[in-house]
């Protein structure tokens, strides 16, 4: 992960920017993969300091440099107090140099209570003293915290380079290719994919065949759906595919996806994976995950019923 964080344009001008000592004084990094938010600070964290070694970076790498504080404790929500924390840290002179960075988790989960109780330090911070904020979109930043920093957002991986990375990092693994078209660009949803030799493939596939579709939904909890709906869409995409002719840009051909391919028109196709959508955007805003799955299947199967008779 380490790699495909070096590979990202907001790290390099992080990084360059530390070379050259002219770093903001509040740095903003959009992530969109909340699992590893923390090591892409981590990782910058370790670039800000560049010139202080190997003990330092290793220091940074398990947050316990003096000059480079994190916020909040790892797994712990943005608290108050942590603002409060910070602000009294940031009166105190660097211990080890002349620079102090605070890095910020998460600063998305932060209350308007918390982000507006930073805002001063955050526009005008002590001299020596840095800011490194991340979150994995801007929407639940305060816009008077977002004109006070320097964003620096990161895409998406291409599919290409997640398949590469998983391909380091699980090694044998099988699914590697289906996991990486199917994530989004992004490596912890791959992760997830692969998890369980890829039973979310086969699940889908189960479920768009509609065998044992309930106890198939009941199933879905809020770990498992993101992953189960991102298999369903690949599913479908490959179906298209396969039904336009065109196997040669599949992810995933197996015996259980040819026999879908014959009973789903292209037509029903196209629309369920809008319906997938959808569905996924409804769990977001808090529809229960099993009885809008069930809800999915039933609006797949209509469709494709109605296609079948135009057929």
């Amino acid at each position: 992960m380490r790699t495909l964080i070096r590979s990202t344009t907001a790290y390099q001008l992080f990084s360059a920017d530390a070379r050259k000592g002219e770093c903001a004084h509040t740095t903003l990094i959009l992530f969109p993969d909340e699992k590893y938010l923390r090591l892409f600070l981590t990782v910058c964290a370790e670039a800000f300091f560049w010139d202080r070694g190997e003990r330092v970076r290793s220091l940074i790498g398990k947050e316990s440099f003096s000059d480079c504080l994190f916020f909040p404790a790892r797994d712990a929500k943005f608290t108050v107090d942590d603002a409060a924390k910070i602000i009294d840290e940031s009166l105190l002179r660097p211990i080890e140099g002349e620079k102090k960075l605070f890095v910020l988790d998460a600063f998305s989960n932060a209350s308007p209570l918390v982000q507006n109780k930073l805002l001063k330090v955050l526009e005008e911070p002590p001299e020596g003293v840095y800011f490194l904020l991340g979150a994995p979109s801007e929407h639940a930043v305060l816009p008077t915290v977002l004109s006070r920093a320097k964003k620096l957002a990161v895409a998406p991986f291409s599919e290409k380079e997640v398949e590469e990375a998983l391909a380091r990092t699980h090694v044998g693994e099988k699914g590697i290719r289906e996991a990486a078209a199917a994530c989004g660009g992004i490596f912890s949803d791959a992760e997830a994919l692969l998890q369980g030799g890829g039973e979310d493939f086969a699940l889908a596939e189960k479920f768009l065949a509609g065998d044992g579709v309930e106890a198939l939904c009941r199933g879905l909890n809020e770990k498992k759906v993101k992953s189960f709906f991102a298999a369903v869409k690949l599913i479908l995409r490959d179906l298209m595919f396969m039904a336009a002719g065109q196997e040669k840009y599949c992810a995933r051909k197996t015996p259980a996806m040819q026999k879908l391919c014959k009973e789903i028109p292209l037509g029903a196709l196209v629309s369920a994976i809008g319906f997938a959508s959808e569905t996924e955007r409804e769990i977001k805003f808090n529809a229960i995950p099993a009885q809008a799955a069930l809800s999915l299947s039933v609006r797949i199967r209509e469709e494709t019923q109605r296609w079948q008779k135009l057929s």
